[in-house]
């Protein structure tokens, strides 16, 4: 069964940084791509940053320049290193993961359980 766990979330003034944890747990499955939705209240849930098995990335624009995201694949790991903080940028965090299981290769999607992150102006 796949699992993941964010941590790093919290309360943060404009200009502040903070850094993302997400770890996946688990056995008999390779995990290919990684990334990070956000959602604000009232909002929809928005696409941050992506990370493929091969290190590409991809960010929304409202983060470019700002947010960096990275992985550890041997450990199923990925951070979301997030600077000049805004408070746009708050939201609650949730990290997935996109794999297949070995066993009859089908393909699953899991998500986190959302870590806050709040911006104070």
């Amino acid at each position: 069964q796949v699992q993941l766990v964010e941590s790093g979330g919290g309360l943060v003034q404009a200009g502040g940084s903070l850094r993302l944890s997400c770890v996946v747990s688990g056995s008999g499955f390779r995990v290919n791509a990684m990334g990070w939705h956000r959602q604000a209240p009232g909002n929809q849930r928005e696409l941050v940053a992506t990370i493929t098995d091969a290190g590409t990335t991809t960010y929304v624009d409202s983060v470019k320049g700002r947010f960096t995201i990275s992985r550890d694949r041997g450990k199923n790991w990925m951070s979301l290193q997030m600077a000049s903080l805004k408070p746009e940028d708050t939201a609650d965090y949730y990290c997935y993961a996109r794999g297949y299981y070995y066993d009859g290769m089908n393909d699953f999607v899991k998500w986190g359980q959302g870590t806050q992150v709040t911006v104070s102006s």
